[in-house]
C-alpha cells in the first residue's frame, strides 16, 4: 500500500484513523507493535531495510519529546527518533503505509488490536484496561533489553552477579535468552492478534512447555517476561510454565529456584518422547535440544496440536551419519566429499526436512536466525504456527528423502 493510498484510507476508515490517533497520543501511548506481513504483499521496509516487526513508543530526550521507532530485521534492532509534531506524524503515516498484517497498540487506558484480513480490510478491536497504567518515557531502557541485567531471575540463574551485572562469562547465554524472548514475544503477539493462539485468562492461563529445559534458563526468563506488568516492560499475561528434562537433579534444582523466586512452575522428569502433561500446551519451546531430541520435541508439539512452536536445533548427527553411508545424488558428490561441507549440508537438509514435515501437518513454518553467529554457531530457529489451512503435500519432502537416501527421525515419528 502506497502513501497516497494510506491518506485516502485514513480519511475514510475509522479503524485506521483511531489507530493513528492512538499512536500519536504522546500523553497516553504506552507502546505500539507491528508484526506480520499481509498476504501477497512484499516485506515491510523502514529505513531502507526489510523488517520483521517494529515497536513505537514516546521518549523524553534532551532535545524534547520524541516518537521512538525501533525496527527489527533478521539480526538486529534499529532505532530512529522523530520530534513530536509534523515529523512524528509523517513517521506514523509512513509506518502505517507498510504492509504489516497486525498492529497491537497499548495506551494508558485501552488496548487496540488491528488485523488486516486477506481482502485488505482492517478489523479493529478495542478493549478498556481494568486499571490505568503509568506511561514511562525514559529513553535509556538498558539498551532495550527485555530483561534487565539486575532482574531477579537472571541473578538466581547465575547469569548476573549479586550487583545485577551480567557476568562476562555468561554474555553469550544472556544474548541467546534475550533474542529467543524477542522472537517469542513477536510470535505470540502475532498469534494472539490473528487468533491462532488463544487468549489466556487468569482461570485458564497460557500453557507453555520447555522441552529439554536443563537448568531452565528459558523457562524462567519466558515466565518473567510474559507475566511482568506492561508498565514495567513485560506483557502482563497469565502463564503456566512447565519444564521437561530427563534428569531428576535438574527438576529438583529448578523447583528450588522457582520457590526462591515465588514462581509457580512445574518440572516434569522424563524424556521428551515419554513426558506426560495434565493438559496439552499452547506453546512448545525447545532451545538447543541435541540431535534427534529436536525431532522428539517437534513430534510432541504436533501430537499436542500446539498453537506455536519455537525450536532451536543443536547438533545434526543423525542425518550427517546417514550422508556418510548413502551415495549422494548426481551431481552433488562434491557437497559430501569433505567432512565440514557434509556437516553443513546435514544441518541444512535436516532443518529443511523438518520444516516440510511440519508444513505437511498444517503449520505455517519459517526458519530464521535468532542470534548472531558470533554468540553461537547454533543460531537457527524453526518457528511454526498452527493454522486452519489445509495440510500441505509432502511431495517435496518425499523427493528430498529419496534423492539423498536418508530417513529423518521426525518423519518416522510422525508416520
Amino acid at each position: 500500500m502506497s502513501a497516497p493510498d494510506l491518506t485516502h484510507e485514513l480519511r475514510d476508515s475509522a479503524e485506521w484513523s483511531r489507530l493513528r490517533a492512538a499512536l500519536l497520543d504522546a500523553d497516553q501511548l504506552v507502546r505500539g507493535l507491528a508484526s506480520g506481513r499481509r498476504r501477497g504483499q512484499p516485506a515491510p521496509v523502514t529505513g531502507g531495510r526489510e523488517v520483521q516487526r517494529l515497536e513505537v513508543r514516546v521518549v523524553d530526550l534532551r532535545a524534547g519529546r520524541h516518537l521512538q521507532v525501533t525496527s527489527y530485521d533478521a539480526t538486529q534492532a534499529h532505532t530512529a527518533n522523530h520530534l513530536l509534531g509534523e515529523a512524528a506524524e509523517a513517521a506514523v503515516d509512513e509506518l502505517l503505509a507498510q504492509p504489516f498484517a497486525n498492529w497491537h497498540v497499548e495506551t494508558a487506558t485501552e488496548t487496540h488490536q488491528l488485523r488486516v484480513t486477506k481482502k485488505g480490510v482492517p478489523m479493529l478491536h478495542t478493549s478498556a484496561r481494568a486499571e490505568a497504567v503509568e506511561v514511562t518515557r525514559a529513553h535509556d531502557r538498558d539498551k532495550d533489553r527485555l530483561l534487565r541485567g539486575d532482574d531477579p531471575v537472571l541473578v538466581a540463574l547465575g547469569i548476573s552477579d549479586a550487583q545485577g551485572r551480567v557476568k562476562p562469562s555468561r554474555q553469550a547465554k544472556y544474548r541467546q535468552v534475550e533474542e529467543f524472548l524477542r522472537l517469542l514475544d513477536a510470535s505470540l503477539s502475532d498469534g494472539l492478534v490473528k487468533g491462532h493462539v488463544r487468549t489466556p485468562t487468569p482461570d485458564d492461563p497460557l500453557r507453555i512447555v520447555d522441552l529439554g529445559c536443563g537448568n531452565a534458563y528459558l523457562t524462567f526468563a519466558a515466565h518473567q517476561f510474559l507475566t511482568m506488568p506492561t508498565d514495567r516492560g513485560g506483557r502482563g499475561l497469565p502463564v503456566r510454565m512447565t519444564g521437561v528434562d530427563v534428569k531428576q537433579q535438574s527438576a529438583d534444582h529448578n523447583a528450588s529456584v522457582a520457590a526462591g523466586l515465588g514462581i509457580e512452575a512445574d518440572f516434569v522428569v522424563g524424556s521428551i518422547e515419554d513426558a506426560r502433561l495434565e493438559q496439552a500446551p499452547d506453546v512448545v519451546l525447545a532451545l538447543h535440544a541435541c540431535d534427534t531430541a529436536t525431532d522428539d520435541a517437534l513430534a510432541r508439539a504436533v501430537e499436542w496440536e500446539a498453537a506455536l512452536v519455537l525450536a532451536a536445533p543443536c547438533c545434526h548427527h543423525d542425518i550427517a551419519a546417514q550422508l556418510r553411508k548413502a551415495p549422494p545424488p548426481a551431481p552433488y558428490a562434491a557437497l559430501t566429499r569433505d567432512g565440514i561441507l557434509r556437516e553443513r549440508l546435514a544441518d541444512t537438509l535436516t532443518d529443511a526436512l523438518r520444516a516440510e514435515l511440519l508444513r505437511g501437518t498444517g503449520y505455517r513454518v519459517d526458519v530464521v536466525q535468532f542470534v548472531e553467529s558470533a554468540h553461537t554457531p547454533r543460531n537457527t530457529l524453526i518457528r511454526a504456527v498452527r493454522t486452519d489451512g489445509a495440510h500441505r503435500s509432502r511431495g517435496e519432502y518425499d523427493d528430498l528423502v529419496a534423492a539423498w537416501g536418508v530417513r529423518p527421525r521426525l518423519g518416522e515419528l510422525l508416520s
